[in-house]
């Protein structure tokens, strides 16, 4: 594995404004090889000139630049002379603060929008005319400040984007750093490099550097237990801990019900096997599905599985500790293989909202009494597949598709039993072998099957009526799980799904298909 040891003097700050999307600017940017760090809208500008940067960018957030009590920063920040791109609701913000004219338009552009820019421009310099970006507003930019350029435009939206480049401010409505934005990537690289003047250094090599240097800063000489669910992030966050502490760690894989057809088999078989890592498997699924009894309500759902998963691993704890015979304070850390997705959707962002508790964030119980190891919580999906390859992960590791921590608790709308987890196991993996004999498994993100157990729908199945459960296919495409499009699966392929699952699920008479993007949707239904 090659480490690129070089520190970078001069970060780019990105400001959360309480975005959805902070993170992914700033690895975007590091993407790019040029080093990011996140700081909080609230931070004094003082503060952030302190840290010498390269430049700024403003992120989105879902507040309006005129309500009171809106996120703001003293605009002080654009007479500092450092490069500035304000993205959305910063691009809001600038526009306000220089003095141009920011208002709701009545109407709204979310997902894809088609945008006319100026060749002539910096951001825009090399990249098409005409080009499809993702959108995310109510609000919108009426009047550029004085100084500025229009650069862009769509229908709805005639101030689309503007820059000064004398005074080296630029911005855009549309958010580049999602790969829904065709050129995106460019215009952000065009303000870092020509805009700023940056010159790409940053490696995703320093990042393992970097957290493998606070794992062993963190842990010391002592033991921890990780929470292996045998996907990719768990993985990774256990390579990463097993190459700084070595044997200190035990991995624990919890059996919690919850789990596909297969799945408890495939982790013991295909990952506890080639991690060369010591892994415990432990049934716990009597005590998740009791804890579940009768709770339809998605997010008491995933504090309830985030809550027994923190029990099921002081369990381990307590049994690592009699095998060893070891002091119980020496086993204080637990890894967990947390994404930066899971963090901004449970609210960790400031001023970002709470779209739904993940089990390993907001489902934590407040008496936890572990110290929380998560190497990957700053990080995005596609960014931890690359760090696991450079670890020297399995590519059947590194390449799974995700399956998140909760299982299929969160993919039954309703309460969930045992008699509903049979019946979604049974068309889930009629799914998975029929996606995987049409070659489609690196074609897709992931395809959630949904069981809609308080739906029920009239058929006609055998010459009589049926009053059976809707199944609900969700098959998409994403990079990071911060936006994602429904993956255009082919009709023969469609139909042999939904004539498998109707004719040997006996509780199911109709298959439907999600063709929601995200935003506005999420990918799980819960």
């Amino acid at each position: 594995m090659t480490k690129d040891k070089q520190t970078p003097l001069r970060p780019v700050l990105v400001v959360d404004f309480g975005a959805q999307y902070a993170q992914l600017i700033a690895r975007r940017v590091r993407e790019a090889s040029v080093y990011s760090e996140i700081v909080p809208h609230t931070m004094p500008v003082a503060k952030m000139l302190e840290k010498d940067p390269a430049a700024i960018i403003l992120s989105g957030g879902p507040a309006s630049v005129y309500a009171e009590g809106a996120p703001s920063i003293d605009p002080a920040i654009f007479e500092s002379g450092v490069p500035i791109l304000g993205i959305c609701y910063g691009f809001q913000t600038m526009a306000a603060a220089l003095g141009g004219k920011v208002g709701r338009t009545g109407t709204r552009e979310y997902g894809h929008t088609e945008t006319s820019v100026q060749d002539q421009s910096c951001l825009f310099a090399g990249t098409p005319l005409d080009q499809s970006v993702w959108m995310s507003h109510g609000d919108a930019v009426q009047e550029a400040p004085a100084g500025f350029t229009v650069t862009a435009s769509t229908e709805q939206t005639p101030v689309a984007a503007f820059e000064d480049p004398k005074r080296r401010l630029f911005g855009l409505q549309w958010h580049p750093e999602v790969r829904h934005s065709a050129f995106g990537q460019d215009a952000l690289k065009n303000f870092l490099y020509h805009g700023a003047g940056i010159e790409p250094t940053w490696t995703t090599g320093n990042i393992i550097d970097e957290q493998v240097a606070k794992i062993r800063e963190q842990v010391g000489d002592k033991q921890v237990i990780c929470a292996l669910s045998g996907g990719v992030d768990s993985s990774v966050a256990a390579a990463l801990v097993h190459e700084a502490v070595g044997d200190q760690l035990t991995c624990f894989f919890i059996d919690h019900g919850l789990l596909r057809a297969g799945e408890r088999e495939q982790v013991e078989r295909d990952y506890a096997e080639s991690m060369g890592i010591k892994v415990v498997t432990i049934d716990d699924s009597e005590r998740f599905l009791a804890a579940l009894e009768g709770v339809s309500d998605p997010e008491q759902k995933r504090k309830i599985i985030g809550h027994e998963f923190i029990r099921s691993f002081e369990a381990a704890q307590r049994q690592l500790i009699a095998e060893a015979g070891a002091d119980g304070k020496e086993i204080e850390f637990l890894v967990q293989g947390t994404l930066y997705p899971d963090v901004v959707e449970s609210g960790g962002g400031e001023g970002a909202a709470n779209i739904k508790s993940h089990h390993n964030v907001g489902g934590l119980p407040e008496d936890l009494r572990f110290e929380l190891v998560e190497p990957l919580r700053e990080l995005f999906k596609d960014e931890v597949r690359e760090i696991g390859r450079r670890l020297g992960l399995a590519e059947k590791l590194v390449a799974r598709q995700p399956f998140p921590g909760p299982g299929l608790g969160i993919r039954i709308v309703g309460a969930v039993n045992r008699e509903r987890l049979d019946i979604l196991r049974a068309a889930d993996l009629i799914v998975r072998e029929e996606l995987t004999k049409a070659g489609m498994d690196s074609e897709i993100w992931q395809c959630p099957v949904v069981l809609l157990a308080d739906v029920r729908s009239v058929g006609v199945q055998g010459d009589g009526r049926t009053y059976g459960h809707p199944i609900v296919l969700r098959p998409v495409s994403s990079e990071d799980a911060m936006t994602a499009d429904w993956t255009r699966l082919p009709y023969d392929l469609l139909a042999r799904i939904s004539n498998r699952i109707t004719n040997s699920v006996e509780e199911v008479n109709r298959v439907v298909l999600d063709c929601t993007s995200k935003p506005p949707g999420t990918i799980e239904w819960e």
